[in-house]
């Protein structure tokens, strides 16, 4: 059995989620963060969750909250809640991992990718080398106690948070560069220093819940819905060199996608062409929408 997961502290923001201005019920809402924490690896198989009393505290809800959200999980299947032993991730989780990805080319992804990063600032919050964690392992094809460089950032636009990044890449290319060339260069632009051709990319666009933590970096409230975009950036051979994973507020980003269709044989069908990642300047201000796209992250 793993140890169990640290829980993001509680703060002032977590009052939101006692919000009664959300027509979903609370423990739903608390129920949600848990499994979506599940389905990203936080919470790996064999994890044990946090308590009740934990919960209750962290999130500021009452016991009966907490232990609707645990049972709503534990009937779906994805934890095994055992008196005396708590409330155990199960392998059924794995299916949340398994969803296949689009894979795309990265031509005119990565040509695209410095727009965001030349409009935006990058805050470096947390840099350094860890052990990666088993799905970091998965997405980089790494050894079992394989090291990975991981940096987390939040990027604001006119001052205000735009979005928060975590980044994993594997030691041998991360010890090319520190934390002080994350917050001016892009990312990938530091990959390829290190000698990597980068030929594709692999990308997922899901929603998620702020957690606490998110939360107080991003200026929302706990529970408040995020964009949540995952990228494997692979070299020309197919190596993993890079993943990450993007929480945006949906208000000051968008995903656009252009779509042409196709017929053949009397069959038609849509084609992508040329994903934009548009940003509106101010949240609340009208949506003036520059021609950014998904680089930016890298950075």
């Amino acid at each position: 059995m793993k140890p169990r997961e640290p829980e993001a502290p509680a703060d002032f923001s977590s009052a939101v989620l006692l919000s009664d201005r959300s027509p979903m019920p609370l423990y739903h809402r608390l129920y949600v963060i848990l499994r979506d924490r599940i389905a990203s690896g936080t919470y790996a198989e064999g994890s044990v969750l946090p308590s009740e009393l934990e919960l209750t505290a962290a999130f500021r809800v009452s016991r009966i909250t907490a232990k609707r959200a645990l049972d709503e999980l534990a009937t779906e299947g994805l934890v095994e809640r055992v008196r005396g032993r708590g409330t155990t991730v199960t392998d059924r989780a794995a299916s949340l991992l398994g969803a296949r990805p689009i894979t795309a080319s990265i031509d005119g992804l990565l040509e695209n990718l410095n727009a965001i990063g030349r409009e935006t600032s990058v805050e470096v919050i947390e840099f350094g080398y860890v052990p990666a964690p088993d799905f970091v392992r998965a997405r980089l094809e790494l050894e079992p106690n394989a090291r990975a460089q991981r940096a987390v950032r939040v990027r604001s636009l006119d001052g205000d948070p735009l979005s928060q990044s975590t980044t994993y890449v594997p030691e041998r290319i991360g010890r090319a560069y520190g934390a002080e060339d994350l917050a001016t260069t892009p990312i990938i632009d530091l990959i390829e220093r290190a000698g990597v051709v980068v030929g594709a990319a692999e990308q997922s666009i899901s929603a998620t819940l702020a957690d606490s933590l998110v939360a107080s970096r991003l200026k929302v409230g706990v529970g408040a819905p995020l964009l949540l975009m995952k990228r494997c950036v692979k070299d020309t051979s197919g190596k993993p060199a890079q993943y990450i994973e993007i929480l945006y507020r949906p208000d000051r980003f968008e995903y656009r996608m252009s779509l042409t269709r196709e017929q053949t044989a009397g069959h038609g069908r849509f084609l992508t062409a040329n994903p934009k990642g548009k940003r509106s300047p101010k949240a609340g201000s009208p949506r003036k929408h520059g021609t950014g796209n998904t680089r930016g992250e890298g950075r």
